[in-house]
């Protein structure tokens, strides 16, 4: 994509299989970022609709612009002010279980206008929750098989 402003991706290991970590990560309810809350309106299908809370903020809507379970992969987009803030998650085997990645993109005609927050608030970020979502997952899923 020519008009990327900024990119940023980071892969975490989890030992907890594929379909495990897909079943986890498409429940909305298992999404824990506080102080952020998730909602989401109907099932985790492409074209759904949701929203992220913030206290003191007005919420955030966002859409599931792609879910593919056969690839385990799906990208949510956030429309900005002539500008798109996008996640995507990938699901990939790998050795004892499963490798997370997410690659968050801000594109478009004014996307410079959100460039310092965004870039500011996800390079400090997403490697730690990203840490923080495989552990949650792990524990889950030792929980699941006792």
């Amino acid at each position: 994509m020519s008009d990327i402003a900024w990119e940023l991706s980071h892969s975490v290991e989890s030992a907890a299989s594929p379909a495990f970590a897909w079943a986890y990560m498409t429940n909305v309810s298992n999404w824990d970022d506080p102080p952020a809350e998730f909602e989401l309106d109907g099932p985790f299908a492409t074209g759904a609709h949701g929203r992220t809370r913030m206290p003191g903020r007005e919420p955030t809507a966002w859409q599931l612009v792609a879910v593919d379970p056969a690839l385990r992969t799906y990208t949510l987009a956030a429309a900005l002010d002539r500008a798109t803030l996008s996640f995507q998650w990938r699901f990939e085997p790998c050795a004892g279980g499963t490798r997370l990645t997410q690659r968050v993109v801000l594109v478009g005609e004014n996307a410079a206008e959100y460039l310092s927050p965004v870039r500011d608030t996800f390079s400090a970020t997403l490697a730690p929750g990203m840490e923080r979502i495989a552990a949650a997952m792990c524990r889950a899923a030792t929980q699941m098989a006792v």
